[in-house]
This record gives structure tokens, sequence and C-alpha cells, in this order.
């Protein structure tokens, strides 16, 4: 049974799209959302058919499983991309897999999370995405590594796609992406503004065809222009 709550928005909340099938699991979503002063509750739904009908309006951010009843959660991450590039997307999982990990960064998720997490954490994880961050569980980042890894090497693929072409600020400002570096953090390192740091990013998203900093990271692994080491 879906919970919707399209009222609660208020100028000084961000909304959050909660999609998880299991009604406990939901509920916990839904405690962690609300007791977060920055918060509010857009909806809560356990399928992607009663997902897809509140992406008719836009979320500021989505909690959502993959393994969905009716689908898998990746696909609602693209439409939310496609349909609202400025929504964020968090994947909450009980566990890992390195193809579903794949397919939900290369979908646009900013962020991937175990359902264990407490739930401050929950609430605070959404605001780090919120702020630019990319939240990733150690035991997922460790899934992440791996792929990258193999896909780096597959076919001796090691060397720079040449098609891409990334300024050598940009590579800076990649490189500190991957290692979990807020926009804040980036600003500081390299003496930068905020606003400049933001344009970097945004040019680095357009060049390589991406629409998270997870994605970026990825993508810039596979065509060689950045390297991750475990």
């Amino acid at each position: 049974m879906s919970v919707v709550n399209m009222d609660s928005k208020t100028e000084k909340t961000a909304s959050v799209l909660v999609v998880e099938d299991d009604p406990l699991m939901r509920r916990h979503f839904e405690f962690a959302v609300e007791a977060h002063p920055g918060l509010s509750l857009f909806g809560s739904v356990g399928s992607c058919r009663a997902c897809r009908e509140l992406l008719k309006n836009r979320p500021d951010i989505m909690l959502v499983d993959l393994g969905l009843p009716d689908g898998n959660g990746a696909d609602l991450i693209r439409q939310l991309k496609s349909m609202h590039p400025s929504s964020e997307a968090i994947v909450v999982s009980v566990f890992a897999e390195e193809d579903r990990v794949v397919a939900a960064i290369r979908a646009g998720a900013s962020g991937y999370l175990l359902k264990d997490m407490l739930k401050e954490d929950i609430g605070a994880s959404i605001m780090d995405v919120l702020n630019g961050g990319s939240p990733i569980s150690p035991s997922i980042a460790r899934y992440i590594l791996k792929a990258l890894n193999v896909s780096s090497h597959h076919d001796g693929n090691t060397v720079s796609d040449l098609s891409v072409e990334l300024s050598k600020r940009e590579i800076e400002v990649l490189h500190m992406v991957s290692r979990g570096c807020s926009r804040k953090e980036i600003a500081s390192i390299l003496g930068l503004s905020h606003h400049t740091v933001v344009s970097h990013i945004r040019h680095i998203y357009e060049k390589l065809g991406v629409h998270s900093r997870n994605e970026a990271v990825f993508e810039a692994c596979q065509k060689g222009l950045i390297q991750i080491y475990d």
C-alpha cells in the first residue's frame, strides 16, 4: 500500500521519494526522512508503476531499491534523470552485486547505501548528496573498485580515450571527485571558487555524457582518463 504525502514539502526542506517494496523497510526510510529537519517526505511507494506516477512531479531526491516486484530500480533512476536532470537518486540495498552496482551508476545514481544504516545516518547521507557528495557504503565501494579495475583492463583497454578531451584542471577536479571530496573541499584545496568548481563538474558531465559524480568516475576509469586504486 502506497503512502504519499505531497503537501509536506516546504521551502526549507528537500523532498524525498522512497521506493521500497518491503513495508517495514519502507517505513524505516520514511522515519529517517521525517526525523531530519532538512527533509520532507514527497511520497513512499512499493513498485515501479506507483513510482512512475509520482515522477510526473519532481522530487529533489529518490531513495530506491533495485529489486522491485515489477521492475528494476535502475530504470526508475534513468527515468528520473531524464525527466528531472537536477534531481538526485540514492540506491538502497541489502546486498551488492557488481552488475547491479554498475547498472545503477550508469543510470545516474549519486549514492549507494546498505539498508541496515541507522536512521540518522540515512538522513545525513541524503543531505550529503544534496550538497554535492556521493555517499557509498564501504562494502559496496569495494565492488565498484573491482568492477572499475576489471573494466579498465578488459581487452587491454588501458589507454586514454582520445575522443574525450578533459582539461588539466578538469582532470584534477575529477581525481578529487573520485576520492569522495565535496565541491566545497575541492574549491578549498584547489584555491577555486565554489562556482568555478560547479562549472568544471558540469563540463566534465557534458564531455563524458553522464549525470552523476559516480557515473563520471566510472566512465573516466573505463576510458583510461583516471585510475583508482583499492
